[in-house]
C-alpha cells in the first residue's frame, strides 16, 4: 500500500492485511489484531461536535448536469448472500468517464450489515490502501479488523474493489511464473547491463499490461476512481459519503473530498499520503520512514527475548545491512532449490514485518537464519507479503495493479541522470534501504499511456470536518504526510498516534479507536492537536 518497494516490484503503504496492505501470514494477523474497549481520551484541544449525518440535504449527482450519466447514479444493485455474514452486488461504471455511453465494467462490492438495523446511521464505505487492494477480501477476513463493535452495529459496512483490483475487471501483467522472475531479479541497475536488463523487464511487464487490459490501462488511475466511489455512494443510497480509507485509500478519500466537497459526509483518512507530493518525493520520504521503523526495531530488539543480533540498535541494524549486502553478493539458499533468495526478496521480506511491532519476531528468526546462510524464511515473508500461495500461484493481483495504478497517478524522470541523482538522495536518508528503493522509475518510464493525474494540494474547500489520522513512527506512509493533508484541508483535523506501524485505527490502541467511533457515529471531532499515545 500508497501507498514500500520500488516502484517496479513493491506496493507503496501495501501491506498489512489489517490495514489494507499486501497480506501477511495468519499467524501475524493474530499478533497485530485485537479489539479494545472503555478508549481513553486523547490529549489536546476540546473536541467538536458536528450535527447528524443524517441531517445532511441532498446534492445533485453527475446526472443533474448530464443525463449521459443517469443510469449510472440512479442503479440501485440487488445484494445477495456471499456467506460469512456477507452480501455482495456489483455496480457498473463507464470504463472512459468521458464517454459514459461506450464501454462498462462491474465494480465488486460486499457488505456487512449493520448488526443494530433499528438504529442504523448509514452505509460506511471502506478503502484498505494499495493501490490495488481489494476491500471485498479485506472485508471478508473480518469486519472486526475494519471497524469496531459500535461502528459494526450502527453502519452498512460497504468494501468494494477499485477498478482493475481483485474482481472487477482485474488487470494481470504477466503469468504467475514470470511475476516470480520479474519479483526476484538481481539486476544492478547502477551498471548500464543491469539496467538495460530492468527496462527489458518492464517494457516486457507494460506490454503484458497492455495486452490483457486494453483500454482499460490508461483508466485504471486515482482520477477515474474518485468518479467510481461517487456512483457507489448513491448506490447505496447516501446523499453525502462516509468514508474510511487507509493508506492509499486516503489519496482516494482526500481526492473525492476535493472533486465532490458539497457530497462529503464523514471521512476518516488514516495513514495518509500527502497528494502533492511528487513520485521523487514519496520514495525519498519513504525511504526515511522505513529507515526510522527499523531503527524502532533495532532498539527494542536487545530488549526482547528471542532476539539475539545484537547488544546495540546500531549492531541490529548492521545485522540487517549484512543480509541485504550478502544475498546482493550472492543469492541465499532457501528450502526450494529453484527460488533462491534474491537481494529484491531480502528487502521484501524485511520490510513485510515493519507495518507493525507484532511482527517484529519473525523479523528475528528471519533474519538470524539468514545470517546463518539460509534465506528461506525471508522467502517465506517475501512471499507472503506479495500474496503469493504455496503453489505458485498469487492470491490477488495487487501488485500488479499497484503498477498500473501508480504509473498513471504520478509521473516520474526515468532518465538515467535523474534517477542516479535520486539514488544518491536515497542512500543518504536511508542507508539500509535506500539502494533497494532507487531506480524505481524505470518501470512508470516505459508505460504505455500517460498519466491522468498531476500532483497538488487538496483544500476540498467548503467541505465538512475531515479526519486525518498519522501514526508518528508509519514506514510506510510517513506522519509528516498526514500532517501536510491535514494542513492541506480548508477543514481538515489532525489526530495524533504516537506508535509504531502502518495506520492507527484497529490497531491496539482504544485511544485512537473511541476517537475515530466518536467522529464517525456521533460526529464529535478530537480537539486540534489530539494525541493518543
Amino acid at each position: 500500500m500508497s501507498d514500500a518497494l520500488p516502484r517496479r516490484r513493491r506496493p507503496l503503504g501495501l501491506g498489512a492485511a489489517p490495514t489494507g496492505l499486501v497480506a501477511v501470514p495468519a499467524v501475524v494477523l493474530a499478533l497485530v489484531l485485537g479489539a479494545c474497549s472503555g478508549p481513553p481520551a486523547p490529549s489536546g484541544g476540546s473536541p467538536t461536535t458536528l450535527p447528524p449525518t443524517s441531517s445532511a440535504t441532498a446534492v445533485p449527482g453527475e446526472q443533474a448536469t448530464d443525463p449521459a450519466y443517469a443510469r449510472y447514479y440512479q442503479q440501485r444493485p440487488t445484494w445477495t448472500d456471499c456467506g460469512g455474514g456477507l452480501q455482495c452486488t456489483t455496480v457498473q461504471v463507464p470504463v472512459d468517464w468521458s464517454q459514459p455511453d461506450r464501454d462498462q465494467l462491474a465494480l465488486a462490492l460486499a457488505r456487512h450489515p449493520a448488526t443494530d438495523p433499528g438504529e442504523k446511521t448509514g452505509s460506511l464505505l471502506v478503502n484498505p490502501g494499495g493501490p490495488g487492494a481489494s476491500g471485498v477480501a479485506w472485508l471478508r477476513g473480518g469486519v472486526q479488523a475494519v471497524v469496531s463493535d459500535a461502528v459494526e452495529e450502527h453502519y452498512d459496512v460497504v468494501a468494494f474493489d477499485p477498478r482493475g483490483t481483485g474482481s472487477s475487471e482485474p488487470v494481470q501483467c504477466l503469468s504467475d511464473a514470470d511475476f516470480d522472475a520479474y519479483r526476484s531479479d538481481p539486476a544492478d541497475p547502477t551498471t548500464q547491463a543491469g539496467l538495460a536488463e530492468q527496462t527489458r523487464e518492464a517494457q516486457s511487464f507494460a506490454q503484458g499490461c497492455q495486452v490483457d487490459a486494453g483500454l482499460l490501462l490508461g483508466h485504471l488511475g486515482t482520477v477515474d476512481a474518485v468518479r467510481d466511489l461517487d456512483v457507489l455512494r448513491a448506490a447505496v443510497g447516501a446523499d453525502r459519503l462516509d468514508y474510511l480509507g487507509k493508506s492509499y485509500g486516503t489519496l482516494l478519500g482526500a481526492e473525492y473530498a476535493g472533486r465532490f466537497p458539497q457530497r462529503v459526509g464523514r471521512v476518516v483518512l488514516d495513514g495518509a499520503l500527502d497528494p502533492s507530493s511528487s513520485a521523487s518525493d514519496v520514495d525519498l520520504v519513504q525511504a526515511e520512514g522505513l529507515e526510522q521503523s527499523l531503527r524502532a526495531y533495532a532498539q527494542a530488539c536487545p530488549q526482547r527475548s528471542g532476539c539475539s543480533l545484537g547488544d546495540t540498535a546500531d549492531a541490529v541494524v548492521q545485522q540487517v545491512r549484512d543480509v541485504l549486502d550478502r544475498a546482493r553478493q550472492r543469492p541465499l539458499g532457501t528450502s526450494d532449490p529453484n527460488r533462491p533468495l534474491t537481494a529484491p526478496l531480502a528487502f521484501q521480506g524485511i520490510i513485510a514485518t515493519l507495518y507493525d511491532s507484532g511482527t517484529w519476531p519473525l523479523l528475528d528468526s528471519a533474519v538470524t537464519q539468514a545470517r546463518a546462510g539460509d534465506g528461506s524464511r525471508l522467502l517465506q515473508l517475501a512471499d507472503a507479503y506479495a500474496g503469493r500461495q504455496p503453489d505458485g500461484t498469487y492470491s490477488s493481483n495487487i501488485l500488479q495493479a499497484f503498477t498500473a495504478i501508480s504509473c498513471l497517478d504520478r509521473p516520474v524522470d526515468a532518465s538515467p541522470q535523474a534517477m542516479a541523482a535520486e539514488a544518491s538522495q536515497l542512500e543518504q536518508r536511508s542507508p539500509t534501504f535506500g539502494r533497494s528503493l532507487s531506480y524505481g522509475a524505470v518501470q512508470c518510464g516505459v508505460w504505455p499511456v500517460p498519466p491522468t493525474r498531476t500532483p497538488g494540494p487538496v483544500t476540498a474547500a467548503g467541505a465538512p470536518p475531515v479526519l486525518v489520522v498519522g501514526t508518528t513512527d508509519d514506514p510506510a506512509t510517513p506522519y509528516v504526510w498526514a500532517q501536510s493533508l491535514a494542513a492541506q484541508l480548508s477543514s481538515g483535523r489532525l489526530l495524533t498516534w504516537r506508535g509504531e506501524g502502518h495506520t492507527a485505527y484497529r490497531r491496539g490502541s482504544a485511544c485512537v479507536d473511541g476517537a475515530v467511533d466518536g467522529y464517525l457515529l456521533s460526529g464529535v471531532l478530537p480537539g486540534k492537536d489530539a494525541t493518543c499515545s
